[in-house]
């Protein structure tokens, strides 16, 4: 842990700078772009039933939108407020009334023909729900009986047949640890949560690299640093907020580079709303981007190394921070050996990039005396997931970029909720304060003061096939209990997903709101339980930013669903009516009495139990973790990694897909229209190139398949690297295999190889053994 705190915000430059400015035609006007004082004014008028309790919410509240830690309307890294469409967005689930009756008891069919988007307006779950199989709607029901009913089930199936899931909408701290002790006291290990499924490649690989499971620095760093690298991280439409940073860093005189398939207008150029200059000309982001095939980042870093080690043939101390590696860094030789031994060749091909462009990046970082690695799922989500995290490791390590000012890594968090959720023990390789093995499990027993069971617990994804295992395997999926989540809409093969969440005895949905997820049919049950807003949490939650600052958000007063509960105390509620006697070791007094244990659980969250107001904040591991090069590993070192290049093999034709983001949040949507590029949720994101080889024009009707799925779709021609396909998410998963998971970290895999057509060629040459030919020419494929 380091020694240094955090300095605190820091003002903006006064004067404009019009050298960054993208046009000088006031508000970008006649450019596709977002419009956010349209978008506010959107907001303004969904919210004008409460607008006193909205403004509260903005004010008072801590964001429950991304993780960059907005508290009110600051936050720790730069001076005066802050505001972005994202969280506008979100306001709305918090302010919204109770759905109407006759909406919500009306037949299951009739529900079922709204989208998420729809279910999600119709308003908030008012009480407790259930539906029992071959019912045709939904009935009232009690919060004694639902709960009564879920835990006669508990105790009449093997803890195995139980699983856990929580989302990242809003969740707290707290509502992760009473999930992670409640589900262990039941003695289940399968809990997982959505910061699994996006970041676990890189808490699995800095672990091993550099011995950290965070964000190295802190926003801060980013401004006054040489080089600032987004790595498969759209963070402009993401992160919204982090515009302003950006911004910061671009007045300093960084330099940002993105690397990514696809050249993301947001990252281009960018209209910052709160900063007036900003607003008015927008600024330009990126000074260089490097598009790398999908999955083609681990053989562009390949050649990044490649190049120093060349540089450092001809002159020693070139590229390479030789005092750094020899004083802090283990597997110099191996790396360097294994580095040499890849042929150019090769390289190209994997990564799409020439041996000159590698040389350019790799000059501009040898020439840096400080850089930043910002990276986000564009990275984490292959099945060689944690090798690509360690690689972006491998390159800090041999430039000293970490440990100290304006250096570091930073997996960079999409929810304001996830980065407590595995330091809160709520994934099944997760205690409070450490790892679910060695000396954490009696260490945490002594806590908790019961035993933990001590088999090894599935990630979600295994726990959704399990349903469909034979009824009497050990595992077999007897009740799930998920907070949140639409797996409907989040997992690759929805059509399969379905089946799984059919499979299930008991179904319990923990949400605000309702969505396609809640109305699938269950072989026994579906409950459906009101939770409660973070805002609306008595006592007060925490949540913790992308760079570990632990913020509390106070209770605000304002409307509240009657039935409503906090979901840290029905966790606690439930485990106690499946145990009674023993009740007083899973339920607490309050939310401080909680905070108090969490505290005691994870050593890091000391002062946790101290935070009660508004604006109340501290930092974990102080400014930088591995401060000086000192790794919180067993020597102290950080460690080189020699990783193996994935082979990418396709034939002419066939491309790597990958899916992206809109106007969204997670899989809520909220513009069928992509604000940055006008592109539709349908539309497929190919190049020119591509596009006229297979005589395929803007606009025209194509069709992408593969082994896993058909989508039917339209062309956009935009700017991304040749071979490549980028389709909205959720409505490309379709393409997505499932069962296919990172071996490291258990992620699912978010990427395959697809052959795009267009629709008249693939109608007119429809047949079974046309279609089944194409997919062979796939199946040969080797991808990851």
């Amino acid at each position: 842990m380091g020694k240094t705190k955090h300095s605190g915000p820091i003002k903006l430059p006064s004067k404009p700078d019009s050298k960054l400015w993208v046009s000088k035609v006031p508000f970008g006007l006649g450019k596709i772009k977002p419009h956010h004082i349209r978008d506010t004014i959107k907001v303004m008028a969904e919210n004008k039933d409460n607008l006193p309790y909205a403004f509260r919410i903005l004010t008072q509240g801590v964001c429950d939108g991304c993780a960059l830690g907005v508290s009110g309307l600051y936050d720790q890294t730069l001076d005066g407020p802050h505001l972005c469409t994202t969280r506008l967005n979100l306001l709305r689930l918090n302010t919204m009334p109770a759905i109407k009756q006759e909406i919500l008891h009306a037949d299951i069919d009739e529900l079922r023909q709204m989208d998420s988007t729809q279910l999600r307006k119709l308003g908030r779950l008012p009480y407790p729900l259930i539906r029992r199989n071959g019912e045709r709607s939904f009935s009232r029901i009690t919060w004694d009986e639902a709960l009564d009913m879920v835990a006669d089930k508990i105790r009449h199936i093997d803890p195995k047949q139980l699983a856990f899931y929580l989302t990242a909408r809003g969740i707290t701290n707290e509502s992760y640890y009473a999930a992670a002790k409640a589900a262990r006291f039941l003695g289940t290990n399968n809990i997982d949560n959505a910061s699994r499924i996006c970041h676990s490649p890189s808490k699995t690989a800095l672990k091993r690299s550099v011995g950290i499971g965070a964000s190295s620095c802190n926003y801060k760093d980013w401004i006054g640093t040489d080089v600032l690298v987004f790595w498969g991280s759209v963070a402009a439409n993401n992160q919204p907020v982090s515009t302003k940073y950006m911004y910061a860093a671009k007045r300093k005189g960084t330099k940002i580079i993105v690397i990514n398939p696809y050249r993301e207008p947001a990252m281009d150029g960018y209209w910052v709303p709160s900063i007036p200059e900003s607003a008015l000309f927008g600024t330009k982001i990126a000074d260089d981007f490097y598009q790398v095939n999908i999955g083609g980042d681990i053989a562009f870093m390949h050649g990044v190394m490649k190049h120093w080690f060349e540089m450092e043939r001809a002159q020693p101390g070139s590229a390479i921070d030789h005092t750094f590696v020899r004083e802090h860094v283990n597997g110099y030789e191996s790396l360097r050996s294994h580095v040499q031994q890849q042929s150019w060749s090769q390289l190209e091909r994997s990564s799409g990039l020439t041996q000159e462009r590698m040389y350019e990046f790799a000059q501009l970082l040898a020439g840096a005396k400080s850089a930043v690695f910002v990276w986000s799922m564009g990275l984490t989500q292959h099945r060689f997931g944690t090798d690509n995290i360690s690689q972006v490791a491998n390159l800090a390590l041999l430039r000293g970029f970490l440990g100290r000012e304006y250096c570091g890594l930073m997996p960079i968090r999409g929810h304001s909720g996830v980065q407590g959720s595995g330091e809160m023990g709520a994934d099944p390789f997760s205690l409070p304060g450490g790892e679910f093995k060695g000396a954490d499990i009696p260490r945490i027993e002594k806590v908790w003061g019961f035993p933990l069971p001590r088999w090894q617990g599935d990630i979600v994804g295994v726990t959704l096939e399990n349903a469909l295992l034979p009824y009497d395997h050990e595992r077999k999926l007897k009740l799930f209990y998920t907070s949140g989540g639409n797996f409907l809409e989040t997992m690759p093969e929805p059509e399969f997903v379905r089946s799984c969440l059919e499979s299930v005895d008991i179904r319990v949905h923990q949400d605000i709101v309702l969505n396609t997820s809640t109305l699938v049919d269950a072989r026994e049950t579906v409950l459906v339980l009101p939770a409660m807003t973070r805002y609306e949490q008595p006592g007060g939650g925490t949540s913790t930013s992308t760079e570990r600052m632990v913020y509390f958000s106070p209770e605000i007063e304002g409307p509240r669903i009657p039935e409503a509960r906090p979901e840290c105390q029905i966790y606690g509620d439930l485990a106690a009516r499946v145990y009674p006697k023993h009740k007083e070791l899973v339920t607490f007094k309050d939310a401080h009495a909680l905070r108090k244990e969490m505290a005691a659980a994870a050593p890091n969250y000391e002062g946790v139990q101290h935070l009660r107001n508004k604006g109340d904040v501290f930092q974990w591991g102080g400014a930088w973790l591995c401060e000086d090069g000192i790794c919180p590993t067993p020597d102290g070192r950080g460690n080189l990694i020699a990783v193996e290049l994935p082979e990418l093999r396709k034939p002419e034709g066939h491309f790597y897909v990958t899916t992206r983001r809109g106007k969204q949040f997670n899989s809520m949507i909220y513009s069928d229209t992509d604000p940055f590029n006008a592109a539709d949720r349908f539309d497929v994101l190919l190049c020119l190139e591509d596009a006229k080889k297979l005589n395929i024009a803007q606009d025209d009707a194509v069709v992408a398949y593969n082994q896993y799925g058909t989508f039917h779709g339209r062309a956009k021609l935009v700017d991304i690297a040749s071979g490549n396909l980028e389709l909205y998410w959720p409505e490309g998963n379709v393409l997505l295999p499932k069962g296919v998971y990172e071996p490291h970290a258990g992620i699912p895999e978010y990427n395959a190889a697809a052959i795009l057509e267009k629709a008249e060629t693939y109608f007119a040459l429809k047949d079974k053994r046309y279609v089944e030919k194409r997919i062979e020419e796939l199946e040969t494929e080797v991808i990851g």
